[in-house]
């Protein structure tokens, strides 16, 4: 399998890369985004690109890929809604349109939030963009696209968030994991997880186009 991560310098970005590095049916890793993960690996290559609106400067290189693991996204807390769907509805639709025309067999793996409204008419703005942006990407003609709606999420394995204050929610509440885990397991999962079940999907497949956080738990087995 051949698979492109867009975002993989983020704190899911990170754990899914981490994961198809480990995974031996992962032959190619393409990494895209503004900044480099700073990892070495054979099977890893990176495109540093700053402007994800426009992609034609590196789209030869975007062909030939199995999956796209789609983990870019920012905080809505401080942005009003322009600026966010810029940010997560304009920025996804440039880099799915390109990869589609570069290879609609692929599938295509989107990282939402639990919450996100179907409707995209809701009261909660980031809720409507990230729906918008679910229902645009599945009008697309990939070969399959999948939208993931984890909840919370623990970063294991030395993963961080770059967002300061999810750091320090995450400080806050990751010794208390095991008991949130265990109260509500459908509400919880960790960065190792969302990347085995990234990977899964795209094996497997699943029942469903839109996959809430207890559907992302059972793909990761």
């Amino acid at each position: 399998m051949k698979v492109v991560i867009f975002g993989a310098t983020g704190m899911v970005g990170r754990g899914v890369l981490r994961e198809c590095l480990l995974d031996s049916d992962v032959a190619r890793v393409l990494t895209v985004g503004r900044r480099a993960t700073g990892q070495r690996h054979e099977k890893l290559k990176e495109i540093v690109h700053e402007n994800l609106l426009d992609l034609s400067a590196v789209e030869g290189e975007l062909g030939g890929f199995d999956a796209c693991f789609y983990c870019l996204g920012v905080s809505s807390a401080g942005m009003n809604e322009a600026d966010y769907t810029r940010v997560t509805y304009d920025v996804t639709m440039a880099v799915a349109e390109t990869l589609v025309r570069r290879r609609p067999g692929m599938a295509f793996v989107f990282v939402s939030g639990a919450g996100t409204d179907s409707t995209g008419r809701g009261r909660s703005m980031w809720a409507r963009v990230k729906g918008r942006t679910e229902n645009a990407l599945l009008e697309l003609p990939f070969k399959s696209a999948w939208m993931f709606r984890p909840a919370f999420i623990q970063p294991l394995h030395g993963i961080v968030s770059r967002t300061p204050a999810y750091r320090i929610l995450y400080a806050v509440m990751g010794p208390l994991y095991p008991v949130w885990k265990a109260l509500f397991p459908a509400w919880v999962t960790t960065t190792e997880r969302v990347g085995k079940a990234m990977l899964a999907v795209v094996r497997r497949g699943a029942p469903k186009a839109v996959l809430e956080n207890g559907d992302i738990n059972a793909l990761a087995g």
